[in-house]
């Protein structure tokens, strides 16, 4: 059996980490390998499978405790430790949040499967993007999709099988539709109940398929789906649309559809979690004297009022203009605008004139500050030659 990895590098977190960064850190791999994500990657299925390994450990403070004691051999039984519990309520809570589903029993051996292979059992979900603006998902819209999705076959009404026939009893699994492996893991001898690979856990085979689909009791139809957007939603999140999916098997229900969203990036605003940020440039004037300026928001144009002597780079805060939180708990979150203050870089003769007059208002700050500060003289902005002491005793003598 290959070595495992360090549970903490499995998660790229420290050993020092908080209970959140490593809930954190889990979260992104579990949307990053999810098998709903990546659909028949093995690889991908593996490192999910590593990541939740890991993060049943380490986000058990239990299980913490023991694996930073005795390391893997907390789980050997030799230092006893339990196993893996990949149906708590912790690991739901992730998924649905990500919406993704929990498919620990398929990845995992069998968990809690029922022996009988004809019993309901919902359907796969499917995943779908969609794209939409900026304010679209400040403000919510509604998006209509076409999606491919199964559906029940009509000539053989979901058996697979050519009409006037019936799909048979499995040979291999004897119509249990799962068969059972023993193998030796970390945690001693296991059995891993699995379904069986000649029927794929129905139970049954089938000898003469329907040739409308071909076997496999399904066909694909083209649906138009509305989707509402709720307002709020961030880039790379899901919208869940319950039922929506691949039918059921044994009279379970439908799957759901994952609609996963895609948001375009605005020109102005910069969105971090329910706040906003943008920039506004100011003239000299304005920022000298004050004045009203327009600020753009999402909920449209404001009037502010800047104060005098302003400096570049200064922040203002909008409280309440920022992105409304998509579960309706945290209310909204604020705008933070930087103004920023442009130098012209062409003046008119009479621009240029005035300006040399408020320098000359203003003891010259702006030409003669820097020379005076270093012993230069203002009115050449050159530097004084410094004078040799021959040079001193000669005006001191004529002095």
């Amino acid at each position: 059996m290959a070595e495992k990895r360090d549970y903490y590098e499995v998660l790229g977190v420290s050993r020092s980490a908080s209970e959140e960064e490593i809930k954190k850190a889990y979260r992104q791999l579990a949307k990053k390998y999810h098998p709903d994500m990546n659909p028949g990657n093995a690889e991908a299925a593996d490192k999910f499978k590593e990541a939740s390994e890991a993060y049943a450990v380490l986000g058990n403070e239990e299980k913490r405790r023991q694996y930073d004691q005795f390391g893997m051999s907390a789980f050997d039984g030799s230092a006893g430790g339990g196993g893996f519990d990949f149906n708590s309520a912790d690991f739901q809570d992730i998924f649905s949040d990500l919406g993704l589903g929990g498919i620990f029993g398929d990845l995992f051996g069998g968990g809690r499967r029922s022996a009988n292979p004809n019993r309901p059992m919902q359907g796969a979900n499917v995943r779908t993007h969609v794209s939409i603006t900026f304010m679209e998902s400040i403000e919510g819209c509604s998006k209509t999709i076409d999606v491919m999705i199964k559906d029940e076959c009509p000539n053989c009404h979901g058996t697979g099988a050519k009409p006037g026939t019936a799909p048979k009893i499995c040979p291999k699994c004897k119509g249990r539709g799962q068969v059972v492996y023993t193998q030796q893991t970390m945690f001693g001898m296991m059995q891993n109940v699995q379904p069986c690979p000649d029927c794929r856990g129905t139970g049954k085979v089938i000898e003469d398929k329907c040739p409308n689909c071909h076997g496999t009791g399904y066909v694909m139809n083209k649906k138009t789906i509305e989707v509402r957007i709720p307002a709020g939603i961030d880039d790379g999140q899901a919208i869940r649309i319950r039922e929506k999916g691949e039918p059921g098997v044994n009279g379970g229900p439908r799957g759901d559809l994952l609609v996963e969203v895609s948001v375009a990036r605005d020109p102005q605003f910069v969105r971090q979690d329910l706040d906003l940020f943008s920039n506004k440039d100011i003239t000299f004037a304005q920022a000298a004297l004050g004045a009203d300026i327009v600020i753009r928001t999402v909920d449209g144009d404001i009037s502010y009022s800047v104060k005098p002597g302003t400096q570049s780079g200064t922040r203002v805060r909008l409280k309440g203009k920022g992105v409304p939180d998509v579960r309706g708990r945290a209310g909204r979150g604020d705008q933070y605008v930087t103004l920023i203050v442009r130098t012209p870089v062409k003046l008119s003769s009479e621009a240029k004139e005035l300006l040399e007059q408020f320098d000359a208002a203003s003891d010259r700050s702006l030409s003669a500050g820097e020379y005076t500060a270093k012993g230069a003289s203002p009115e050449t902005g050159k530097k004084k030659k410094k004078k040799s002491f021959v040079d001193r005793m000669k005006d001191a003598l004529d002095g």
